[in-house]
């Protein structure tokens, strides 16, 4: 794993992309590789916007790994997320505890090592500027195979 490249890439992309009128809210990139020995834990890489606890941060993690995404919700932070949209390796969200007006959203898209929970407040607009922001980092770990 080159962590020098991930935490660069990273800190290069969080700038521009997380933050008051920015397309995200937040983010956390966790390291995820289902194929790996059952003792590897996930963990925390990166996170801006958002301080996650580990507890939830496993009940996430086995939230994808049950693949209960049809049928179960899960939660982020103080918010709990409904999936609405699934893809080969991304899904989308929309938060149900929202008290904001806009609404909330969750982008989750997995690479080969990391997974990528990007947050988002808005609707239609806010997400599509919120996915473009996802796939320009998972196209640089992508380009790694990270």
């Amino acid at each position: 794993m080159d962590w020098g490249f991930v935490h660069k890439a990273w800190d290069k992309w969080a700038s521009p992309n997380i933050g008051s009128d920015k397309p995200l809210k937040a983010a956390i990139l966790i390291n995820y590789d289902p194929t790996g020995p059952s003792r590897l834990l996930s963990t925390i890489a990166e996170e801006e916007g958002i301080k996650v606890n580990p507890i939830e941060l496993s009940q996430f993690i086995d939230f994808i790994k049950c693949d209960k995404l049809q049928t179960e919700s899960f939660i982020i932070g103080p918010n709990q997320y409904i999936v609405t949209s699934i893809h080969e390796n991304w899904f989308c969200a929309r938060c149900m505890n929202t008290s904001k007006s806009t609404g909330e959203g969750a982008i989750v898209m997995h690479t080969a090592a990391f997974l990528l929970v990007a947050l988002y407040d808005g609707s239609i607009g806010s997400a599509s500027r919120a996915m473009v922001a996802v796939d320009q980092f998972a196209w640089q770990l992508t380009r790694k195979n990270l």
